[in-house]
């Protein structure tokens, strides 16, 4: 695969082939970015107003509403309720800390943190106003001190940053991406940039090994042709540094996956899923500093096997093992065995909703070790076009993105413009939809259930509320009525009071002209990869892998 270059860092450690994981998504995105930018204009709007926010005593949107301004047209199938929107942010990924129910976003605009004490009504607290693209899979962390629990955030650069409260000076603009931020939350008001550090390979996406003691990350990676990752120790947050894989050899040295990179995804069991060009592969990471590989999809998860066609276009784009400490070889696909992988994989530049991307269901068979790889096959998978939600996007993006697992069977999904989508995968076998919602304009880029907290801690149970993160919308937040609780979609009752202090932080005005420039300049520059070696150039607004 060819790629186009890309921009030195000032001082950058290179090795090779090192090149940016990045797809399409970020075009819609520079067009809502440059355009405020170029006419001099503030791009983050002040933390207390949210114009146009509706809360959960709103009436539901009907099943087909008609309105001027396309985002308020929404189709919203049964067992589900559309309960407010937070907008004014372009919205991609966010996490929930697992100490204080507190939920983070990150945006082409700015990094926010909303209260989420009533799941139905997040509360924006504070504001980081900042470019940048594109840190698809926002990460919280969290740490013990003397002095009580430390919580952050890690942001992977994959193009360009630039924050006017940047400790490295207003002026400083990262153009070219390769490096890992850690944001600190601890006063959800004032989140401020703590640390940072570059890595050898692409920091499409990062991910804590440990969450509620995260002292090292993993790196997306390279692409097929150069599969390595990069692992970050966190010791110091101040100072984080990339752990070099080679000591003896010059310079610092990435790991070694056999399924290139995505995105790393921790269960219940502490075994990572790594996916990625090459489909997925499955680690122990008891030693964070020394992965050993356990099982990988093999063929069908490079693409490769005829009998599974469509399996992997592009990319497995990131994954969830239910129940994974219940695992025993062998043993016939069920959630509950802890022998199923859920995957999605994204394929965005396909606007056929029949094969844009699909969302699919894996049997972890059993888990091996270098000596004697385990096997990881296929089992069910399903397009946008298959579940039969009305309407599907017509050339458009519709590829599955990311995904959200509760227990008890249900999925949340997003697919860009073909909505929020709501799985049943009780049956690995037979993946069907429940519900849905889509809006007239919409990119939705994730979507995941609020976690229930008690006494201030996030636990394993899921409310039935969905937050959807929208490149265009902002943040939807919805109610299922999901199996077994009674309630219908309807949200649970607020549970405590606001955490943290009360006065919203304003955002203030973000006026970064040269950093957007530069962000537009080097998306012009970008080419999609694809197999067999040839290139072709991104396409019109749209979608990211």
């Amino acid at each position: 695969m060819r790629r186009s270059p890309r921009p030195s860092l000032p001082g950058a450690r290179r090795r090779g082939r090192r090149r940016p994981l990045i797809t399409a998504g970020g075009l819609l995105a520079v067009a809502c970015l440059l355009a405020p930018a170029a006419a001099g204009l503030g791009l983050a709007a002040p933390v207390a107003a949210e114009p146009g926010a509706t809360g959960p005593t709103a009436a539901p949107a009907a099943r087909v509403g008609l309105g001027a301004d396309p985002t308020d047209v929404a189709l919203l199938g049964e067992r589900i309720n559309h309960l407010a929107v937070r907008p004014g942010q372009l919205a991609i990924s966010g996490c929930f800390l697992a100490s204080a129910p507190l939920f983070v976003t990150s945006g082409v605009d700015s990094l926010r943190v909303y209260d989420v004490a009533d799941p139905a009504a997040p509360r924006l607290v504070g504001v980081l106003p900042e470019v940048l693209f594109e840190n698809e899979a926002m990460t919280c962390g969290e740490r013990r001190t003397a002095s009580g629990v430390r919580r952050f955030v890690l942001v992977g650069v994959d193009l360009v940053q630039a924050a006017p409260t940047d400790p490295s000076g207003p002026t400083h603009v990262n153009v070219g991406g390769g490096e890992l931020i850690v944001v600190d939350v601890t006063t959800p008001s004032r989140p401020r940039i703590a640390g940072r550090t570059e890595a050898t390979t692409s920091t499409h996406t990062v991910a804590c090994i440990d969450v509620r003691d995260c002292r090292y990350a993993y790196s997306a990676g390279e692409d097929e042709q150069d599969p390595h990752f990069s692992i970050v120790d966190l010791t110091s947050l101040e100072r984080p540094r990339e752990v070099d894989a080679a000591p003896r050899r010059p310079g610092t040295q990435p790991f070694t996956s056999p399924t290139a990179g995505h995105q790393w995804n921790i269960d219940a069991a502490g075994v990572a899923t790594h996916t990625g060009w090459g489909g997925a592969s499955m680690w122990d990471v008891s030693d964070p500093r020394r992965p050993r590989l356990l099982a990988t999809t093999g063929r069908a998860g490079r693409g490769e096997d005829p009998r599974h066609p469509g399996w992997n276009d592009f990319i497995l784009h990131n994954a969830f093992r239910p129940h994974a400490d219940r695992f025993e070889p062998n043993r016939p696909p069920s959630l509950t065995s802890g022998n199923v992988l859920l995957v999605t994989e994204e394929d965005y530049e396909q606007t056929d909703c029949a094969r844009a991307g699909s969302f699919q269901t894996w049997w972890v068979k059993r888990l091996g070790g270098p000596g004697a790889p385990g096997r990881i096959v296929p089992l069910d998978k399903v397009e946008l076009a298959d579940l039969g939600t009305y309407p599907l996007p017509r050339g458009a993006f519709c590829s599955s993105h990311w995904f959200d697992y509760r227990p008890g069977g249900l999925v949340a999904a997003g697919f860009y413009g073909g909505g929020t989508q709501i799985l049943d995968v009780r049956d690995p076998r037979r993946i069907r939809s429940y519900s849905h919602a889509v809006w007239g304009a919409s990119e939705v880029w994730d979507a995941m259930w609020v976690p229930v907290y008690r006494d201030g801690r996030r636990t394993s149970a899921r409310t039935n509320v969905v937050y959807s993160l929208d490149l265009v919308r902002g943040l939807d937040v919805y109610a299922v009525d999901v199996p077994g609780d009674g309630r219908g979609a309807l949200p649970p009752p607020a549970r405590g009071g606001p955490v943290g202090p009360g006065d919203a932080a304003g955002a203030g005005t973000l006026v970064l002209a040269a950093g957007a420039a530069a962000f537009g300049l080097t998306l012009l520059r970008r080419r999609r990869p694809v197999r067999g070696g040839s290139e072709i150039r991104v396409p019109a607004p749209a979608a990211s892998a």
